[in-house]
């Protein structure tokens, strides 16, 4: 295991050996639990957020108490889940785990460490094994060890890269294997040993992207945890590491600092080792002066790096111009390219042989391995007959993919560009080229295109079309066609897609060097009229995009002061997810908001951390598809929204029951409710009697008036639901509800209790008879301390009902400030005197009953 581990691989040619890992690893960031964003990003577009989040609210843990539980925690740890997108050093974090286990530094209660990658169990997927054989397969030292050793020793297995599994794992229906001398197949032995049934004793380290980490239930792990690559601080670490130059590692550090999206890059490992090749050799050898600002710019600058070294060791005595690609070179960049672009569409990131071949590879072909495709390809070497190939990252192949794309297009290559663009035809410029490509990337919910659409317009910047040369083909690249592509970006529509979706416009624009739209939002931010500038929807793009990454959480959002259209404040609404409180929604132009719409806010509420406290969507229509999307923001155990209004949202009564069961999955945070204006009926009534029965409900405010129709029956259920959770509850109103004399007997049995602290109680306009008054005052009477607000207006009373009422205000105990009795129907002047002498007693004077309402 030591000589396994001890050096790094960074390049496909086996005869060469990495540099010691030791010296250039560094410290990864890695949390307990799993970001829900993982689930729905592309991997690409999450390291925005990763790079805001991964100085916040987490607990790190250190690779080698992997398994180890935190102090709070009880229990062993037998499973671990570690999820990471591609290049974020999860295998190298499970190579520094078994170099530290084998040097004798760390986890010595562990016998044997004992990986097997998916990606080589992949070839055996059709053999029969027994869990020893298996081992003996991948290990051969173990063909020297007794099958009931393995019972005895405490072993550790990595299953690395879930990924790339091409096995089918059945935890439903898996033959039950407890004897590791029974043979089955493969999937049914890791499912075995992953539930425990085989060798309980054994720990079991599995690795993944998000995208296929939920292969494994959750009932069989014993903890999550996400890699989420570097911190700043961990990214300069990394490249003072790799330079012994103090001075190049610093002139390094100090110009990715300079430009947002590489510096965000540099959280994956890869791409900082991308990005030190690129500028090493740049400031070294080259020694050029104006670096690559784009990520397009650095990847065509690694490209060719990559040809000089191979020229370099083997043709650069026989060219004229070795920074010029030869026909070979093109051919199989090209070749290259179209696997890549043909496997993005397919969401495919590991090839075999023959996927080679349908591409034109040959894949005896020497430069393939050792030229200029040494470090953009990576031959997985075997101790099998089959060979898997994969590109370095999936950024790597997203470029060239990028790369064969423009080709096509300048070389009319027509049936690519219409097989992409789903047989449109007339494409006759490269401006309505873009746009066509831009238009279908953002109808993706994931963003799988998003860092392809870059790359391809920054493909069309000049200075990448000279470095790249002939392999782009005969360009277009007329200042008229580049200030075309420009302005259809910032003109581009995106109704009925994500608010997030859009910001990738303005990425492409940055990807443009057009750094116009940047710069007129930072004058926006920092102007004092802001109302009076009108922003564009290009702008809101830019203006989201900056709110998310600002470091500092907005206490509120005041879409108010954003002069723009309905569709400029839509694209705001991605910034919500970096604000407590975003103000009413009915306030924006918004009338319904659609199911893309709420993913949006969803997002913001599963976000880790999660800073929205406060939500109103009052007055817009909410279907029950935006629901069902809201709500699975809402059951996120990263929630924390303490304030809920749906005041006249039109909830139908299935909509009732996917909120509450919502908030019944995630009830401690919440303590303001406003349902006014539902149709709510006794069902919609019963299944919200089932959230506030809930022993964590934490409920203070309680908002159901005006035509939510709580009958007699449903007070009766709301009050049973509060006597069985009565002590957080402060404020109840039901408006407008026909409560009759038996609601209102339910509803005093709650008020009686000595546990009740209501303090506002809200019955304006619910039928209350004298009876129900005589019941009220009785129960009011009986508890009077907590009560400060009443309101009882629009309700028949009569004097009866109103000697009774005084009765309770000219209890000693009663501390109401606030009676609120509008057209109450007094008969007599006695009545009214009556009245105006209690309150001069109870409240000292005519001038303080006026203050206190």
């Amino acid at each position: 295991m030591k000589s396994r581990c001890e050096h790094v691989t960074e390049r496909s040619d086996e005869t060469q050996r990495g540099p010691p890992l030791k010296k250039i690893y560094t410290e990864l960031y890695i949390t307990e639990g799993l970001r829900e964003e993982v689930h729905t990003q592309h991997e690409v577009w999450q390291l925005e957020t990763i790079s805001r989040k991964n100085s916040l609210h987490n607990i790190p843990i250190k690779c080698q108490n992997i398994f180890k539980p935190f102090p709070e925690q009880h229990g062993s740890i037998r499973v671990v889940l570690t999820s990471g997108i591609a290049g974020i050093g999860k295998t190298f974090l499970v190579q520094k785990f078994t170099l530290d286990w084998a040097e004798g530094l760390e986890n010595q209660d562990i016998s044997a460490v004992v990986p097997l990658s998916f990606r080589e169990m992949n070839l055996i997927r059709d053999e029969q094994h027994s869990l020893l054989t298996l081992i003996q397969r991948f290990h051969p030292t173990f063909q020297k060890i007794p099958a009931e050793q393995l019972s005895v020793w405490k072993l550790l297995f990595i299953f690395d890269g879930l990924d790339e599994s091409r096995l089918s794992l059945d935890f439903n229906n898996s033959q039950v294997v407890s004897d590791v001398t029974q043979k089955s197949s493969i999937n049914v032995l890791l499912t075995n040993l992953i539930q425990g049934r085989l060798l309980p004793s054994a720990l079991v380290w599995i690795t993944s992207r998000p995208a296929a980490a939920n292969q494994i239930p959750p009932s069989c792990v014993s903890r999550v945890t996400e890699v989420r690559g570097f911190t700043d601080s961990q990214k300069e670490e990394c490249f003072r590491k790799r330079f012994s130059d103090e001075d190049l590692s610093s002139r390094i550090i100090s110009h990715i600092k300079a430009s947002k999206s590489l510096f965000i890059m540099c959280g994956v490992p890869v791409f900082c080792w991308i990005t030190a090749v690129v500028l090493e050799n740049m400031l070294t050898t080259e020694k050029r002066k104006e670096l690559p600002t784009t990520m397009t710019d650095m990847y065509s600058h690694f490209l060719m790096v990559q040809t000089k070294r191979k020229k370099n060791k083997y043709q650069q005595e026989h060219e004229e111009n070795p920074q010029e690609l030869t026909e070979a070179d093109m051919e199989v960049l090209l070749k290259m390219g179209r696997l890549a672009f043909e496997h993005l569409e397919k969401g495919n990131i590991m090839f075999y042989q023959e996927d080679l071949e349908q591409c034109g590879l040959d894949v005896t072909e020497a430069s393939l391995y050792s030229g200029v495709c040494t470090e953009i390809f990576r031959r997985e070497c075997q101790i099998f007959q089959k060979t898997v190939y994969c590109f370095v990252h999936l950024s790597v192949q997203e470029f060239l993919a990028a790369v064969y794309m423009i080709h096509c297009y300048n070389n009319k290559k027509t049936e690519v560009v219409e097989n992409l663009l789903k047989n449109q035809t007339n494409i006759s410029t490269l401006d309505e080229f873009l746009s066509r490509i831009m238009k279908k990337s953002l109808q993706s919910q994931t963003g799988h295109l998003d860092l392809f659409v870059r790359f391809l317009h920054g493909l069309s910047v000049e200075s990448n079309q000279r470095l790249l040369g002939s392999l782009l083909g005969q360009t277009e690249n007329s200042p008229e066609i580049i200030q075309r592509i420009i302005n259809n970006l910032k003109e581009m529509k995106t109704n009925d897609m994500s608010p997030d979706r859009s910001i990738n416009i303005f990425h492409c624009l940055m990807e443009m060097k057009d750094l116009s739209v940047h710069q007129e939002i930072q004058e926006f931010l920092k102007s004092e009229n802001r109302s009076e500038k009108e922003l564009s929807e290009i702008h809101c793009s830019a203006l989201a995009y900056m709110l998310q990454m600002s470091e500092e959480v907005l206490d509120e959002l005041y879409l108010d002061e954003y002069k723009t259209s309905r569709e400029g404040r839509w694209r705001l609404i991605a910034a919500v997810r970096n604000c407590k409180n975003p103000l009413s929604f009915s306030g924006w132009g918004f009338y319904e908001l659609s199911e893309t719409d709420c993913e949006a806010v969803a997002i913001a509420l599963k976000s880790n951390p999660s800073h929205l406290t406060e939500l109103d969507l009052s007055g817009t229509i909410l279907q029950d598809s935006a629901v069902k999307t809201l709500c699975a923001g809402l059951k996120s155990q990263n929630c924390k929204l303490e304030t809920l209004r749906l005041r006249s949202c039109c909830l139908s009564d299935i909509s009732c029951e996917v909120l509450v069961s919502a908030l019944k999955s995630n009830p401690s945070h919440l303590t303001e409710l406003v349902l006014d204006g539902n149709n709510l009926q006794d069902s919609g009534v019963l299944h919200l009697c089932g959230f506030l029965e809930s022993p964590e409900c934490r409920l203070k405010t309680l908002r159901s008036d005006m035509y939510c129709r709580v009958s007699e029956v449903s007070c009766g259920l709301l009050v049973l639901a509060f006597e069985s959770n009565p002590s957080h509850v402060t404020e109840l109103d039901l408006t407008g509800n026909n409560l009759q004399d038996s609601g209102v007997l339910h509803l005093c049995g709650f008020l009686k209790s000595p546990e009740c602290t209501l303090n506002t109680l809200r019955l304006k306009k619910c039928s209350l008879s004298q009876i129900s008054c005589e019941v009220l005052v009785s129960a009011l009477k009986s508890n009077p301390s907590h009560l400060t607000e009443l309101d009882l207006s629009e309700n028949c009373l009569r004097d009866s009902g109103l000697r009774l009422l005084c009765g309770f205000l000219e209890s000693p105990d009663c501390r109401l400030q606030t009676l609120r009795s509008e057209h109450l129907l007094f008969k007599s002047n006695q009545i009214k005197l009556y009245l105006y002498s209690t309150f001069s007693t109870t409240l000292v004077t005519q001038s303080a009953v006026h203050k206190k309402q």
